[in-house]
């Protein structure tokens, strides 16, 4: 069994996917980027205004479910430069707490509208 998740505390899926499926005892969410669920626009900024914002969204999906950042057991982070890594780790390291999910980091040449960093998580349900 799976089940579609969606919540109005964070951007709305724009094309044919979820904002997460709940399956098996775990949530797959689908890559967040910087919109601002309030104004439906990307939100202005560096990386680490972006990342907040992507990690906010990305907290409101997974409490949708009843789970949480704390629950998340990998990331995948989709940086649009490599340079930005530090900046955004000092951002992610403020959601997340010991012992921290698995996680990949990757430089994209480039994401949804432009932005600056997208994430992924998969967590416990």
């Amino acid at each position: 069994m799976r089940e579609t998740i969606s919540t109005k505390d964070a951007p709305q899926a724009i094309g044919p996917y979820s904002q997460a499926i709940k399956a098996n005892g775990f949530v797959f969410v689908s890559g967040q980027v910087a919109f601002d669920p309030a104004t439906g626009q990307i939100v202005e900024g560096d990386v680490t205004v972006q990342a907040e914002r992507v990690l906010l969204n990305l907290s409101a999906i997974l409490k949708a479910t009843g789970s949480g950042l704390e629950k998340a057991v990998r990331c995948g982070v989709f940086l649009k430069n490599m340079n930005d890594f530090a900046a955004m780790n000092q951002v992610y390291g403020k959601f997340f707490t010991a012992p921290y999910p698995a996680r990949s980091t990757v430089e994209s040449s480039r994401l949804p509208r432009d932005v600056l960093v997208e994430i992924d998580v998969i967590a416990l349900a």
